[in-house]
């Protein structure tokens, strides 16, 4: 099964009402809004990448889907598959690091052993308080698509993980990402709908179009990149937007909105359905591949 096809099947299960239908990226408790990811050895890191990046990143992505929400970091659960050698200790020096710079306490969570040779399963759940909570679902026609920070910076980075050769900062982009937590807050009350973005900018401006019943359009040429990703990849954006890990904030704002140095405008929701790019104008023909889909 796909991803998409899995998730369709559970929505037919007993639901919680705080878990809006599945729609979303964090479910809603109380006063509280929840949100839990896995990284999986070989799949969302490398083997050889450091134990204490990897405990970063594994922070790092279950906060921005906070920062999605506008919410304040309250604590994460962790569930930790124990190991041999040093990369335990590695691993809590990382951990540390991340919690201790976005103030999130650890709350609890579960330690198990693997399989001798079994890839590493890692697991956090963190809850957020005070949240704005945008849903995806909320964009309206005429309204602008934002994005913070700049995009493709993570995907060139893991080609340098790969390669051992490239930009410090391109590398750190894909091993230590930065949630989007300060901008979320500023954004959330203004933003129709807003949603991170981890799979890749198109796929995941097409998930919030598809999720509002919209069209959206996006200018590859408005789409921000770094001076490192342009030292180091060109001047082409497709790679940039069709690659995941970046971890910046996709948002839906009403035309009035206009927060510049938080974000940067690069598209528009219209009456309609689908995805469609442009190039100084011209329209350019989508990706075979908008991003990344897990599939079985």
């Amino acid at each position: 099964m796909t991803e998409a096809e899995f998730i369709a099947a559970l929505r037919r299960l007993p639901l919680h009402k705080g878990a809006l239908g599945l729609g979303d990226d964090a479910a809603r408790l109380g006063a509280f809004v929840v949100t839990t990811d896995t990284l999986v050895e070989g799949v969302h890191f490398l083997p050889d990448d450091p134990a204490g990046d990897v405990a970063w990143k594994l922070v790092a992505v279950s906060l921005s889907d906070l920062a999605g929400k506008g919410a304040v970091p309250e604590g994460v659960l962790l569930n930790y598959p124990l190991s041999k050698g040093g990369w335990d200790r590695a691993f809590l020096a990382g951990l540390n690091a991340c919690l201790s710079v976005f103030n999130c306490p650890l709350i609890g969570g579960d330690t198990v052993s693997l399989p001798q040779g079994a890839p590493r399963v890692l697991t956090v759940t963190a809850f957020g308080r005070d949240a704005v909570a945008p849903a995806r679902a909320g964009a309206q026609a005429g309204d602008g698509l934002w994005v913070t920070g700049t995009i493709g910076d993570a995907g060139a980075g893991l080609s340098v993980a790969r390669s051992g050769n490239g930009p410090e900062a391109l590398l750190a982009a894909y091993r230590r990402p930065r949630p989007r937590l300060a901008e979320g807050r500023v954004l959330a009350p203004l933003a129709h709908a807003m949603m991170d973005v981890s799979d890749g900018l198109l796929i995941d401006a097409w998930r919030m179009a598809v999720a509002s019943g919209l069209a959206v359009t996006i200018a590859l040429d408005a789409v921000p990149l770094s001076t490192a990703y342009r030292n180091f990849v060109g001047d082409d954006p497709l790679p940039a937007v069709t690659a995941g890990d970046d971890y910046q904030l996709l948002c839906a704002l009403p035309p009035d909105q206009r927060p510049t140095g938080h974000a940067t405008c690069i598209g528009t929701f219209a009456p309609g359905t689908g995805l469609s790019l442009t190039l100084h104008g011209a329209p350019v023909p989508l990706p075979q591949r908008l991003g990344f889909e897990h599939r079985a």
